[in-house]
């Protein structure tokens, strides 16, 4: 397929890398545009107060690729207007640093943002997330460090799966069906760890800041939640707690029936 690439961590995550590598290994024809700079939790934000820039770069990847110093749902509206030569047949966005899964996430996610600004465009769209552990999470994020040993291991079964699911999935979904598929990979994951159907799980995620300081700054921190959900079906928290890759379709069109 001809496919549009972003993500949320940035034109530099590796995580990104190992996806279009994969991709482009699969057959895939591609264009990368992604930010310049991290954009996680912006959910589907465009930025309205200052002009975006755009610019062509290489980095190495072997495709036509482009920075964006905006969201992610910037990176996909400009691509798609302005710097792609032709027309795409699908977004792929991700890979992201951390799990996308429950309510309480999907909705803030700038990679689960960037594959829905695909699907606003009409395309089929699929987000792609690789859960790490917490303590690897912050190493990652804080250092600025790159995934070796088996998270390196992980992350290019992880794309490889990605890559053969994209070819599989996105051709099946119907063109303006406003639907993304949200896929979660477990860690660690191998070439044979079952893909399973699951559901977003029900998860309050309340005290994501801490209290104001002396100049009455409020600082981002993580919080544990609480999961609510019944019993079935399957989350996609369950899932890949479980060692399975998680499969939500994420169908916009069913917001408001009961």
């Amino acid at each position: 397929m001809r496919l549009l690439v972003t993500n949320d961590d940035g034109i530099n995550s590796l995580f990104l890398h190992e996806l279009v590598f994969a991709l482009k290994a699969a057959g895939h024809e591609l264009y990368v545009v992604a930010p310049v700079n991290e954009q996680s939790w912006t959910g589907a934000s465009k930025t309205r107060g200052r002009p975006v820039k755009s610019a062509a770069v290489d980095r190495g990847f072997g495709c036509p690729t482009w920075i964006v110093d905006g969201t992610p749902s910037d990176c996909v509206n400009i691509a798609i207007a302005h710097l792609l030569p032709t027309k795409v047949e699908g977004v792929v966005s991700g890979i992201n640093v951390g799990f996308n899964c429950t309510l309480g996430f999907i909705i803030a996610s700038g990679t689960v943002a960037g594959a829905w600004e695909g699907a606003l465009h009409g395309l089929p769209a699929m987000a792609v997330s690789q859960d790490v552990s917490e303590e690897v999470y912050h190493h990652l994020k804080e250092h600025g460090s790159q995934p070796d040993g088996e998270l390196l291991t992980t992350l290019k079964i992880s794309a490889a799966r990605a890559a053969q699911l994209a070819g599989e999935i996105l051709p099946a979904t119907p063109i303006r069906s406003f639907t993304v598929h949200n896929f979660n990979f477990p860690y660690p994951c191998r070439s044979d760890t079952a893909v399973q159907r699951t559901v977003p799980a029900h998860f309050f995620v309340p005290g994501l800041f801490t209290a104001a300081d002396d100049q009455g700054r409020h600082q981002l921190i993580w919080t544990e939640g609480e999961d609510v959900s019944p019993p079935e079906p399957l989350t996609d928290l369950k899932c890949i707690e479980s060692g399975c890759i998680s499969h939500s379709i994420l169908d916009y069109r069913k917001l408001g029936h009961g």
